[in-house]
């Protein structure tokens, strides 16, 4: 049996775990999640049932309303609508939703309601203190007195529906709801009694894409009521924009289990789908295989300490971090292209949802050391993309590109991941794909780029924010070009990778907008953020300051050297002034300037050991980690953006940062633990141990690798991934002399 094979392997496992950490099974991860963190406030994070990177996310749907309900789902509200099977978690947009499915009782109905007034509809408002979730698990009591449990499968959500008793059991599908999307082809049909089967087609964010589903019950369905929104039009099969159905069922049964199948290719794939997953009707199975899914993913780090919320927390962020990108083919291997063909034969796994402009900065690099198993079927699905859309992905969206955020950022991720030895793709059709995408005049600001080495603020909006995210893009094809022997190519990426220094404006020390005769734009106010039409993406001057990760070395040389540069990096972490009325609601979590609820601002603390003053980085670290990561519903201070803001919190909190995203080049913070060990390939491992850790020993004060003295602020990929033991001894006052020399300082390489 494949589940007990898991869960033996699992038992083993935790055999050999250190009993430390907790009298709990130590293989029990799953235990210390908490899906809740992030759903409140600004973090938008899925609320559900799934498996790791699974099609599916099986969750309650709230009634859109806007930017806090992203994923569906916001801790504040207290209406449901439904329970949808596609969601987004973290994500700054809204999108997907996709076949709506709602249990209630009595007549039959389609009316969702308003948030002011749900009588007469189908929702039903809702209580937290009958609602529970876990990794792989969701339920609810509705107000309505039915309770719903959903678990999943990768491409099948199960749901089980206990009714009231002597009332009459219904079932609504509506294909017309989503989650801030449209429908414009929907599809229902009964094709037995016990099968029903159908597509959504939307528009939304993504600018288009499809979604086939095979629904079965294991009671007998009586009808099926079909509805063109909520205007009856006959029974068992129906065509339209926006089509409900209602089930009836025989015999009125109080206990009711369906099983829904999606794919992005038919009907048929969805029912393949469901048949190799998910034959059977045990609920319980599924949830267990769910949870024994979940603690091998966990695994992948176990941690010491005996601090119970900070393992919630650490664990919380690890589960958010596997939640995307998500399986995106079928079964068989079939999948839907943005081109709307159907791609099958595949040698990968294909994946979407595609966060890039986030997940860039931690969550990939992250993911090639702790699943670097994924990392290669990752670079195929952005190859397979550029077939189909003649670039690289920038958003991609189940099928969609939804161009959004400046930069080609998956450009860095491919090189990271050829730099540091993944041979499962084609280098030189990735690295055509790289220059191409770089090269390309439908790119947003390229031909200036090409033309001038920079983008003119007075002809692009946010223009020097997508110059400076270009700039650490090409950084990463120059380094792929050296390793390849291509010399021109890497004369001419390393150029571009450079152009940072057009926008330094040395009289001030600013990075700052720069027009199209050559001048810089002024007025200048670097405390300025005009969301969608400034001159940064969702920043201000103050944090694009500091937006060079590719080249720290080359930053502190504009500034005139590590005192000048120190001083100002200190002044970002203080100075506060007005931002204006049009500033961006993404930067949050502030401290002066620098904006942890945003990714820009991400790699800027991990700044100072560049300088020499390695201590800093602990400090400002610790503070973050502290202040910044909670055990709440508002526990995560900006967008979750698809596992990057939780992977900043798993990376610091193992004590190192990779500020370059394409070199491999980890630099030390203030480690969290009192002992972490990642789980590596070829069953090896690698210790991180702080010893006399504590809140007030955050400062490093001197390192070993595998018991040799360490006088680096950082540690290498290779060093990492080889195992072993690194050693952080900690104390209450900065070692100043720590990381001080430039012999032991992190390198970028060129």
């Amino acid at each position: 049996m494949p589940g007990m094979t898991i869960c033996l392997a699992l038992f083993a496992f935790s055999c050999n775990m250190s009993k430390k950490t907790t009298a709990k099974s130590s293989a029990d991860y799953v235990s210390y999640v908490d899906p809740y963190i992030g759903s409140g406030e600004h973090g938008h994070v899925f609320v559900g049932a799934n498996v790791p990177f699974g099609t599916i996310q099986a969750g309650p749907q709230n009634i859109h309303k806007g930017w806090d309900w992203c994923s569906g789902y916001h801790y504040s509200d207290s209406i449901i609508i439904g329970f949808s099977h596609t969601h987004l978690s973290g994500t700054g947009c809204a999108d997907l939703g996709d076949i709506l499915v709602m249990p209630f009782t009595g007549e039959v109905r389609t009316s969702r309601g308003e948030q002011d007034n749900i009588e007469g509809s189908c929702s039903s408002y809702y209580s937290h203190k009958n609602e529970a979730v876990s990794p792989g698990y969701y339920s609810l009591l509705m107000d309505n007195g039915v309770k719903a449990e959903l678990t999943t499968t990768e491409r099948v959500a199960m749901h089980r529906y206990h009714y009231p008793e002597n009332q009459q059991a219904r079932l609504l599908i509506n294909l017309k709801e989503g989650n801030g999307d449209s429908s414009y082809d929907t599809y229902l049909k009964k094709t037995d009694d016990y099968t029903i089967e159908g597509y959504r087609f939307s528009h939304g964010w993504s600018p288009q894409h499809k979604v086939f589903f095979v629904l079965k019950s294991d009671k007998p369905i009586n009808s099926l009521a079909v509805f063109n929104n909520d205007e009856a039009a006959g029974n068992d099969e129906i065509t339209g924009k926006e089509v409900k159905g209602v089930l009836s069922f025989k015999d009125n049964p109080q206990d009711i289990n369906i099983k829904i199948a999606i794919s992005s290719v038919s009907c048929a794939n969805a029912l393949a789908n469901m048949n190799a997953e998910l034959p059977g009707w045990d609920f319980e199975r599924v949830h267990q295989d769910a949870i024994a899914k979940w603690n091998k993913q966990l695994a992948c780090v176990r941690i010491e300490t005996q601090d119970e919320r900070a393992k919630k927390i650490f664990y919380t962020a690890l589960y958010h971090a596997f939640i995307a990108p998500t399986l995106y083919c079928d079964a068989n291997g079939e999948f839907r292209g943005q081109d709307d063909k159907i791609y099958s034969n595949n040698t990968w796994t294909n994946y979407s949802t595609f966060s890039l402009w986030d997940t860039y900065r931690t969550l990939n690099p992250l993911y090639t050391i702790i699943v670097p198993e994924k990392v290669d079927d990752i670079v195929n699905s952005y190859l397979s993309i550029y077939d189909q859309q003649g670039k690289l992905p920038i958003w991609h969206l189940l099928g969609g590109e939804t161009n959004c955020m400046p930069g080609y950022s998956s450009v860095p991720i491919i090189a990271d991941a050829y730099l540091k030895g993944f041979k499962g793709f084609d280098a030189e059709r990735a690295f055509q794909a790289m220059t191409s995408t770089a090269t390309n005049d439908k790119q947003n600001g390229v031909t200036y780029v090409k033309e001038k080495g920079y983008i003119p603020c007075d002809k692009i909006h946010e223009a020097t924010s997508i110059a400076m995210e270009y700039a650490a893009d090409d950084w990463g094809t120059a380094l792929m070009a050296k390793k390849m022997g291509k010399t021109d190519d890497y004369q001419t990426y390393l150029k571009r990778g450079k152009y940072y220094t057009q926008y330094f404006d040395k009289d001030i020390n600013f990075i700052r907008p720069k027009m199209y005769d050559g001048s810089w734009r002024t007025p200048y106010n670097p405390f300025r953020s005009i969301h969608g039409v400034g001159d940064f993406t969702e920043g201000t001057g103050w944090q694009y300051t500091f937006f060079v990760p590719q080249h720290p070395e080359g930053l502190i040389e504009l500034f005139g050297g590590d005192k000048t540069f120190v001083a100002k990096l200190d002044s970002l972490f203080i100075v506060e002034g007005d931002m204006g009325e049009g500033a961006s609601s993404d930067i949050s979590g502030l401290i002066g300037q620098y904006a942890h609820g945003n990714e820009p601002s991400h790699h800027i603390a991990y700044l100072y050991p560049y300088a020499g003053e390695q201590w800093k980085t602990a400090e400002k670290v610790r503070y973050i980690q502290d202040v910044f990561y909670t055990d709440q519903p508002e526990g995560i201070i900006g967008n979750e953006d698809c596992g990057q803001m939780s992977a900043w919190h798993i990376m610091s909190a193992l004590g190192f940062y990779q500020v370059n995203p394409s070199n491999g080049v980890f630099v030390f913070g203030s480690p969290l633990f009192e002992k972490a060990t990642i789980r590596l390939p070829e069953g090896k491992s690698f210790e991180i141990t702080a010893q006399d850790n504590n809140k007030e020993n955050i400062y490093i004060q001197s390192v070993t690798l595998n018991g040799q003295p360490y006088d680096k602020s950082y540690i290498l990929y290779e060093d990492i991934m080889k195992g072993g033991n690194l050693t952080f001894i900690m104390g209450n006052t900065p070692n100043k002399q720590f990381g001080a020399a430039p012999e032991s300082r992190p390198k970028t390489a060129d």
